[in-house]
C-alpha cells in the first residue's frame, strides 16, 4: 500500500490507518532537517534591524551557548522567533506549539511569553505598556525569563557579535527533535 483509500476518515480501515502512522514515524525522522529549513529561511527577511532574523537567533542561542546552557535551552534560544516570517502577532506561540512536544514546561513557558518580556525594551517608544510582563511576576519562571530576554534575545541585534555559525546548533537541534515527542492530550 502506498495510499489509503478512503476520502473520509470515518471509513478508514484499521489496516489504512496502521499504514498512516508508519508513514508519520517516517516523516518524523525528518522533522529536525524541516526546523532547520524554517531556520535558514529567516535569512531571506529584511527587517530593518542590522541583522536578519536568523543572525538574531544565532546570536541568542551563541550567547545561551556560552552562558553554559543546556542543549535543551539553547535551542529555545535558537528558536525562540522561529514563526516571526509566518505568524508576526503570535510568532512566541507558534515557536512554543513546535517546540511543545520536545522541551520541558520551563523552556516551553519562556518561549511562550518571550515577546511579553521582550516588548520591555521597546513598547513604550511605540505607545505601548512596556511593564505587561509584570502581569506574570510571581509565576517561578518569570526570572528566568527576563534573564532570556535581557542576557540573550534584546541584545542580539549586533552585526559586530561572533555568533557560532548554524551547523554549529544541528546535532542540538537533531537532539531536540529526535526525542520521542511527549503527550500534549490532557
Amino acid at each position: 500500500m502506498n495510499r489509503v483509500v478512503f476520502t473520509r476518515m470515518d471509513r478508514g480501515t484499521a489496516e489504512e490507518f496502521r499504514f498512516l502512522q508508519a508513514r508519520e514515524e517516517e516523516e518524523r525522522g525528518e522533522l529536525p532537517d524541516h526546523v532547520l529549513g524554517l531556520l535558514r529561511a529567516l535569512e531571506q527577511a529584511d527587517t530593518g534591524y542590522r541583522v536578519n532574523r536568523l543572525e538574531h537567533s544565532l546570536q541568542a542561542a551563541t550567547r545561551a551557548q556560552r552562558d553554559g546552557a543546556d542543549e535543551e535551552t539553547v535551542v529555545c534560544a535558537l528558536l525562540h522567533d522561529v514563526g516571526d516570517l509566518v505568524a508576526p502577532d503570535n510568532h512566541a506561540a507558534l515557536a512554543a506549539a513546535l517546540l511543545a512536544p520536545y522541551v520541558g514546561e520551563r523552556n516551553l513557558w519562556i518561549v511562550r511569553h518571550h515577546a511579553v518580556f521582550q516588548g520591555y525594551y521597546y513598547r513604550h517608544h511605540q505607545g505601548g505598556d512596556r511593564n505587561a510582563r509584570e502581569r506574570y511576576c510571581g509565576h517561578p519562571w518569570f526570572e528566568d525569563c527576563l534573564a532570556f530576554c535581557e542576557r540573550w534575545d534584546q541584545v542580539s541585534f549586533d552585526p559586530d557579535y561572533d555568533s557560532l555559525p548554524l551547523a554549529m546548533f544541528e546535532p542540538a537541534v537533531r537532539n531536540v527533535f529526535g526525542r520521542p515527542p511527549r503527550s500534549l492530550e490532557p
